[in-house]
């Protein structure tokens, strides 16, 4: 089942993290680290890069490093995220943020800690023996987590909060494809830089499934179960704010997001049957609850 398979490749990340995140015990801070970034969630990022790198012939090791390098940056983002000048959230996947468990000082240190921590694991030669792999890597993962990728997103997202007007769909379509979807696509398109391949295929593969899961959290913040979703729901309804439902309707987001999956899998032809792993993806970031 494709359940199992994507705890297989969480598994095989999580080991990876541990193995190189500083002990627990050494510190608070690292204490902070080592709980934001290990407590659960999907680990979608990394299996992108760990399937894409099967599909272009990479080595596990170095797979599974690129994995927690971009586990890190998604970890960094979430922890800042939570802190109460962001959206000031409690919960995240049912367990209290690392703001609320500790302290705001801790929350921006452990975040900053594990930012600076991808760029470290992808600049070693464990990652690639090849430099200009390395630094496409590290080149690619600053453009997309930065100021013209997921940070812009989250300026965006906080400036929609106060805006005249609720954003048009090609203004959340813009938001999101920096805030969620550029960390997606080097994720998808790590496997074949790892591999010295073109990674066009998987680019647009995912920023199919990009934009369909930020449609997807759309619909779950509106019908989802809170328990479930371990945070709260609804945030963006009740700040009035501009979402994929609410500008297309229930059925309308619904509707393009199976589009999108669609489009997505059909775009994956060319692996035939090797990439049905990717294929099970895109149609559970359609269908999952959380």
């Amino acid at each position: 089942m494709f359940g199992d398979v994507l705890l297989a490749h969480a598994a095989r990340v999580e080991t990876c993290l541990k193995d190189i995140l500083p002990e627990a015990k050494s510190s608070k801070l690292s204490a902070a680290v080592r709980y934001g970034v290990l407590s659960g969630g999907k680990r979608l990022r990394a299996f992108l890069v760990l399937e894409g790198a099967r599909l272009y012939g990479v080595q596990p090791a170095n797979a599974d490093r690129a994995a927690a390098a971009v586990e890190c940056i998604h970890a960094y983002s979430l922890i800042h995220d939570d802190l109460p000048a962001m959206d000031d959230d409690d919960l995240r996947r049912g367990k209290a943020t690392v703001h609320v468990k500790w302290d705001e000082a801790t929350a921006v240190l452990a975040g900053d800690a594990l930012q600076t921590l991808a760029f470290e694991i992808l600049s070693s030669v464990r990652t690639s023996p090849d430099a200009n792999v390395r630094l496409r890597l590290i080149g690619n993962l600053a453009a997309a987590a930065g100021a013209g990728g997921m940070v812009l997103g989250q300026a965006q997202d906080i400036a929609a909060e106060t805006a005249k007007s609720p954003l048009k769909l090609d203004q959340i379509s813009e938001l999101q494809a920096n805030k969620t979807g550029k960390l997606i696509v080097w994720s998808a398109e790590a496997g074949p830089i790892l591999g010295v391949s073109n990674p066009q295929v998987m680019g647009t593969y995912a920023r199919a499934i990009g934009t369909a899961f930020q449609i997807t959290d759309d619909i779950l913040d509106i019908e989802g179960d809170a328990k479930t979703a371990g945070k709260r729901l609804q945030k963006d309804d009740k700040a009035g704010k501009a979402t994929f439902v609410s500008l297309l309707g229930l059925d309308g987001a619904k509707s393009k997001a199976s589009q999108l999956v669609d489009e997505a899998c059909d775009g994956l032809v060319s692996f035939g049957a090797t990439g049905d792993n990717l294929r099970q993806l895109a149609r559970f970031i359609i269908d999952r609850d959380m």
